[in-house]
């Protein structure tokens, strides 16, 4: 079972939501839109997808990386470096 699993309705509720903004950005683009109100909406996309994120880091490390830090070995050593390359990413974005 994954870390998010608990919470996997609200994620599931967050992503649809930032699917309909996504699919409002296209309608605003093919109608025209003013360049800064377009912008405007895809900062709160971005937004609302790093918030996402974020909650995912989160519950994987309290979880994935929590309980393979506890078993210890090479395991561990794994998912730290897993989790270190994925908030790198995160960093980057």
């Amino acid at each position: 079972m994954r870390g998010y699993t608990g919470d996997k309705d609200a994620y599931l509720k967050r992503l649809r939501r930032i699917e309909g903004q996504i699919r409002g950005l296209q309608r605003m683009v093919e109608n025209d839109e003013y360049c800064i109100d377009v912008l405007t909406q895809i900062s709160a996309a971005t937004k609302a997808l790093q918030s996402v994120s974020l909650g995912l880091m989160d519950e994987h490390l309290r979880h994935c990386v929590a309980e393979a830090v506890a078993q210890g070995g090479e395991t561990a050593d794994e998912k730290v470096r897993e989790a270190s390359e994925a908030i790198a990413r995160l960093v980057r974005s």
